[in-house]
């Protein structure tokens, strides 16, 4: 049986985004309250996942994963920069994160950090900037027994990997064998023509899936096809953990339930 998560966001410069819950200790109270197993932090720093790791304890929680985005969404960095000094901190920012999420028994997520490829970046150069960081960060997390996730984006939020193909190209010409997919299907709903057709694709790639609906909202809120979604997920053999990651509505306790109820219906 899959294990469930629930989002919580520690970075309030991120309100809008997707996630359930934006404190640490409601958020794991009502995320037990509601029957999930784990959360998943977005973090403004690794310090904080690691001071994060008694509360979630104490709540009879796991850490499912740590997200990396705040180091776009705070410090604009990304591993495809221009740059080589902003590439540089970028870089050790997300090893930070693979470090304390590491320790906690839980896989870093890279995300936003991707950046995008144009002007003095084309998409070969971004190809290649992030396959190299890749494989350092892909190793970095084996020492934990944990992979490195890569998230392809939707086009409005990334243009260097955008779909599970994407992913998977990049992920298969590595050295590392450490580096996994996430599946978000919210990013999935946008570029995939079958998100349930990627899925059995990617097959043993995908090591992380978050469920949104096609708005957004609460998996159950939108016209996803979750019962050929469970299907795929089921026939990959996928065993990792089910996270909703979606907007809070219409308010986090009812998005939660809402979730939790799909979660139930399809995956169990």
């Amino acid at each position: 049986m899959n294990r469930t998560a629930i989002t919580i966001s520690l970075v309030p410069e991120a309100r809008g985004g997707p996630f359930v819950f934006w404190d640490l200790e409601e958020g794991c109270r009502k995320a037990k309250a509601a029957g999930y197993d784990a959360v998943e932090l977005f973090a403004p720093s690794a310090e904080a996942v690691t001071a994060a790791g008694p509360a979630i304890a104490r709540h009879g929680l796991a850490l499912a994963a740590a997200g990396t985005g705040a180091g776009w969404v705070l410090h604009k960095l990304t591993l495809t920069s221009p740059d080589p000094e902003a590439r540089s901190r970028a870089r050790a920012f997300i090893r930070g994160f693979v470090d304390a999420a590491g320790r906690l028994g839980a896989p870093a997520i890279l995300g936003s950090m991707e950046g995008r490829w144009g002007g003095p970046v084309d998409r070969k150069e971004a190809l290649r900037l992030l396959a190299e960081a890749l494989e350092d960060l892909g190793e970095a997390a084996r020492r934990y027994d944990v992979p490195f996730l890569l998230e392809p984006l939707n086009r409005y939020e990334g243009n260097v990997v955008c779909t599970l193909a994407d992913g998977a190209a990049i992920v298969d010409g590595l050295a590392t064998r450490n580096v996994g997919l996430l599946a978000d299907l919210f990013h999935m709903n946008i570029e995939e023509r079958s998100p349930a057709g990627a899925l059995r694709e990617a097959g043993g790639r995908v090591r992380h899936v978050q469920l949104a609906d096609s708005n957004r909202h609460p998996a159950g809120l939108g016209h996803t096809d979750w019962a050929a979604v469970a299907a795929a997920v089921r026939e990959i053999g996928y065993a990792g953990a089910i996270s909703a990651e979606a907007l809070p509505f219409p308010d986090p306790d009812t998005a939660a339930k809402t979730a939790m109820d799909t979660i139930r219906k399809h995956f169990r």
